[in-house]
């Protein structure tokens, strides 16, 4: 017996495999807790960036989104930790890399990370209590506030009865996106027998009709251990995480009497290949979209699954991609996406249409088996496969996912081990099932796989978003049902709902006892250590070019960013700077056509992009440097390509196919609009900020509103505009690409560097003198109606015009404003999904708000910021405590090789440090109450002198008092 099964049999565990695992460099150790039943996974490895996570099975039965409601309320509260916000205390207080909790179709996941391991098991002990003991059983009004209340709002025959809840608010926006109603359809025709025809989420229609009851009892039957899957991941004592997992919560859960196991069933579904379905959605014609879907097996088929991955990014990943290039060239939709949905019981792949024709839907199906049988049938370039195969290989080394390595491999392991006990690591392996596929590539395997998948497949189905009424008629629709379900209320019923009312905002408002917030575990200032050491960087020169040279833990993986000056560009030519990022790269070169070159880019590099950005001064808010970037990363070995390649495109681009460059822009209209539905208080932030910032006006004409009216506009006129846009491009590329208007970031070893070197060859000329003259802000106050449920408010000013300067300070001010008031007004009391104030190092300083369905009582919210901050927030030591232990380490997150690099050159090119990041971090460390009062003020200046903006549903933006300046952006 090895000293971890002697370990793990002490706690009640039984050891029942351990194996290393290359691709996590360590050992994976499963075990089973013999007395409760619940499993676990130990990955251990030397990652610092320790993990924990429990999931459980959840298969959803209904539209309900009972799991989901379940997610956000356990987290309100347990039997242990008695305050009504405990995740929200730990998002103020702790050391965590990475707090959430998930709902997927068939499981709900609870991951925690931290660096500090003391911080790990805090963490682990109020997510245990508060699955395993949550307040949901004592307090009603958490389901009411998570899931779902009814409210009366307005007054007479105004009167209305709405629906609001958290939950209720965050579904109400999630399905406003026409692709989410659109794979909700399909998974429903696919899977019309098992737990996949729901929406786990919820539907703001079934929402409503779940009840307490139902909540709780759903509660009991799957949060049991005999229905958990526990993960450990990294650097930690076995005997310690063990010990209190097992002395703490398993052991006495086993204890207590609860009978068998009774979740509701995950289910296999037989092969359907049912009619088409149509799903009509009140949204914008141009919102049609239409999807087919192929069953690939089951997720316990782990080859099969990566290899269908791996083909679906041969043939759909770019637009030269063979099958996305014949729906392209069909003329039946703007865009066209491939892709596979995993970690289901039986994944399957999807080719869907954005932008749809109308007839589109009857036309994919008979495209996409024609393209299949014709690459079947030896059309498909092995080359490609290849290249796919490299690519896929190259993503998966790097996981670079934006989360802590412990969460993304729980998610991985998540994939697979919910649906099978045997082999509960294969979704963490991928060497052997790379090099398995590479050999099988040229033994027919992938064409015979796109037979199998799209064309002698059984089990498929077809699905279409039809739009109907306008968003407009709809949402009058809507307020006219809730006028007359207020009308029809008896006098006790009305008393009723407004007697629950004022309930719940008791509640909500009534202070967590200083008792109860003393049971919550938590870290002292003493606690923090030193900063982490940051890899350094220095200024000198590569050839013709300055490069900022990073030393960076890469791991065999060198990144290469250009950036090249746009300020000898006048105003009026950056938003085609941006069109100039869109479409390089995916046309063809002197050398390549666009096909081959997506096929040497996947085949040699990790990635190949260009984008546009502004950086700013920290001190001078007129002092603007707008750059086009140029961005690749490769294995060391294929550095040479990472320098040729992004020469040749940026040198030799053939911008004559009008066509190919139309296809571009469209897609690129469509997923702005989609942003603005799904993502608005980005776009809000962005607009705001125009009207009050220099730096925000630029941003604006190169990608928020100001460029998407650019781009309509020029799709409107493409074809008398296509000679003048060509032309355009090829002038603005040999402006730009010049020796002289380069800085060259590099971050590998001093090997890959001397191959960078010896590939590249110098651009000539010198960059123009600085032209741009950047127009005054001007507020526009405006309120832009998309296609959403819900809204996104922002307000804004710049810090600095307040003779505010950037520090440690502003930081905690930000995170308490975040995670305190703004959390308990918007988000608890208002029912928003989201609210938050952020503040940048050049100044830019605002408040914003995320799936909220009012606007009036947000804005008002924001605008008595500093009343609070000033007179309402009067922490204990021990809460401050918590505010700057959370800050700091927020600064002190470990960060991928890339990410790091990145961030290192928005230092320099804003004129800032190393020294400057550390002295905030100092300065974080050494705040008070008083430091952070003492900008109430401006807090209070900013929010009153800032003006507002917002995107959103066109009723609720309709009835607001704010005088908006009202546009239907999609119009």
């Amino acid at each position: 017996m090895t000293d971890l099964e002697q370990v793990a049999a002490s706690h009640g565990f039984t050891a029942v495999k351990s194996e290393p695992v290359n691709e996590v460099e360590g050992t994976v150790h499963l075990m089973h807790h013999t007395a409760s039943g619940a499993r676990l996974m130990f990955i251990e490895n030397d990652d610092a960036n320790k993990a924990f996570s429990i999931t459980f099975k959840t298969p959803a039965a209904d539209d309900t989104g009972v799991f989901h409601i379940l997610e956000h309320s356990v987290l309100c509260g347990s039997e242990k930790f008695p305050v009504k916000e405990p995740f929200v205390n730990l998002l103020k207080t702790s050391m965590q890399t990475f707090l959430n909790a998930m709902t997927f179709p068939d499981k709900t996941m609870y991951p925690v990370a931290s660096t500090n391991e003391q911080d790990l098991v805090n963490l682990m002990d109020v997510y245990l209590d508060a699955v395993f003991h949550p307040d949901i059983y004592r307090r009603p009004v958490i389901f009411q506030q998570e899931g779902w209340h009814r409210e009366l709002e307005g007054e007479g025959e105004d009167a209305r009865l709405v629906v609001n809840g958290v939950v209720y608010n965050e579904m109400k926006g999630a399905l406003s996106e026409p692709d989410s109603v659109l794979y909700d359809g399909l998974s429903a025709a696919l899977f019309p027998d098992t737990t996949y025809r729901f929406e786990s989420g919820g539907t703001p229609a079934a929402i409503p009709t779940l009840t307490y009851e139902g909540f709780l009892e759903n509660h009991r039957r799957h949060y049991r251990p005999d229905n958990a899957y526990i993960i450990l991941y990294g650097n930690l004592d076995a005997d310690r995480f063990l010990g209190f997992l097992d002395e703490r919560y398993l052991a006495p859960l086993a204890a207590k009497e609860c009978g068998p196991l009774d979740i509701n069933p995950l289910g296999l579904q037989a092969p359907v290949a049912p009619a088409p379905v149509v799903v009509p959605m009140a949204t914008a014609p141009e919102n049609a979209c239409a999807a087919v879907g192929f069953v690939i097996g089951r997720a316990a088929e782990r080859e099969r699954i990566v290899a269908a991955d791996i083909l679906m990014d041969a043939i759909m990943g770019a637009n030269e991609s063979p099958l996305k290039r014949a729906l392209l060239d069909a003329g039946i939709a703007d865009d066209a996406i491939g892709y596979v949905a995993d970690s289901v019981a039986q994944p399957f792949a999807v080719v869907s249409l954005r932008g749809a024709r109308p007839g589109a839907a009857e036309k994919l199906r008979a495209i996409v088996e024609a393209e299949a049988r014709r690459l079947a049938e030896g059309g498909l370039d092995r080359e490609l496969v290849r290249a796919a195969l490299s690519h896929a290989e190259f993503v998966m080394r790097e996981r670079n996912f934006g989360y802590p390595d412990g969460v993304v491999l729980a998610m991985s392991a998540m994939a697979g081990w919910l649906y099978a006990d045997d082999d509960p690591a294969a979704y963490l392996r991928f060497e052997d099932v790379f090099a398995s596929l590479r050999e099988k590539v040229e033994e027919g395997y992938f064409e015979t796989l796109l037979r199998e998948l799209f064309l002698d497949n059984d089990h498929r189905a077809c699905a279409e978003v039809v739009p109907t009424e306008s968003d407009e008629a709809a949402e009058e629709a809507e307020a006219a049902t809730e006028r007359e379900a207020a009308a029809e209320l008896t006098e006790d019923e009305t008393a009723s709902i407004r007697e629950a009312v004022r309930a719940l905002r008791e509640a909500q408002e009534a202070p967590d006892a200083p008792e109860s917030l003393e049971k919550l575990p938590q870290l002292s200032r003493a606690d923090i250590g030193e900063a982490p050491a940051e890899a350094m960087w220095e200024v000198g020169e590569c050839g013709p070019w300055c490069l900022i040279r990073h030393h960076l833990p890469c791991r065999g993986i060198a990144y290469a960013y250009r950036y090249f000056a746009m300020d000898g560009l006048a105003f009026d030519e950056l938003p085609y700077a941006t069109v100039l990022a869109c479409v390089l790269g995916k046309l063809d070169t002197a050398r390549h056509t666009a096909a081959e070159l997506d096929t040497l880019v996947q085949a040699h590099l990790g990635n190949l992009g260009f984008a546009v950005e502004v950086h700013e001064d920290a001190e001078d808010r007129e002092r603007i440097r707008p750059m086009f970037v140029m961005g690749s990363s490769a294995l060391d070995e294929e550095v040479p390509w990472a320098a040729r390649l992004a020469e040749e495109v940026l040198r030799e681009t053939d911008f004559a196919d009008t066509e190919r460059i139309r296809d571009i822009l469209g897609q690129r209209r469509i997923a702005m609009e989609q942003a603005f539905a799904s993502a608005g208080h980005s776009a809000a932030m962005a607009r705001v900020a125009s009207y009050y910032l220099p730096a925000g006006v630029v941003r604006e004409a190169l990608s928020g509103v100001g460029f998407y009216r650019f781009l309509k506009e020029l799709l409107a006129h493409f074809d008398e505009r296509a000679g003048e846009l060509t032309a355009k491009l090829a002038d603005l590329a040999a402006r730009l690409f010049t020796d002289g208007g380069c800085t060259l970031s590099f971050g590998g070893d001093e090997a890959a560097l001397a191959a960078f070197r010896e590939a590249s060859s110098p651009f000539g000329g010198m960059a123009g003198a600085p032209v741009l003259t950047v127009p005054a802000p001007e507020d526009g106050h405006e309120a832009f109606v998309v296609a959403s449920d819900v809204t996104y408010t922002a307000c804004g000013w710049d810090r600095r015009l307040l003779g505010e300067p950037y520090g440690g300070a502003w930081l905690l001010a930000s995170r308490i404003l975040s995670y305190d008031f703004l959390w308990t007004e918007v988000r608890v009391k208002g029912g928003a999904y989201g609210a938050g104030f952020q503040t940048t190092r050049s100044g830019s300083s605002r408040f914003y708000s995320y799936r909220d369905p009012r606007i009036d009582e947000t804005v008002e919210r924001f605008r008595t910021s500093g009343d609070w901050l000033a007179g309402v927030f009067n922490p204990t030591e021990s809460e401050m405590d918590g505010y700057v232990v959370s800050t700091v380490a927020s600064l002190d997150a470990p960060a991928k090789a890339r990410e790091l690099l990145r961030r290192q050159d928005g230092l320099y090119f804003s004129g800032a440090t190393l020294e400057d990041r550390a002295r905030v971090r100092e300065e974080v460390r050494a705040a008070g109450i008083d430091d952070v009062r003492a900008l109430a003020s401006s807090v209070d200046a900013i929010a009153g002198a800032g003006p507002v903006c917002c995107f959103g549903n066109g009723e609720v933006i309709r009835a607001s008092d704010e005088g908006f300046n009202v546009v239907d952006l999609l119009a």
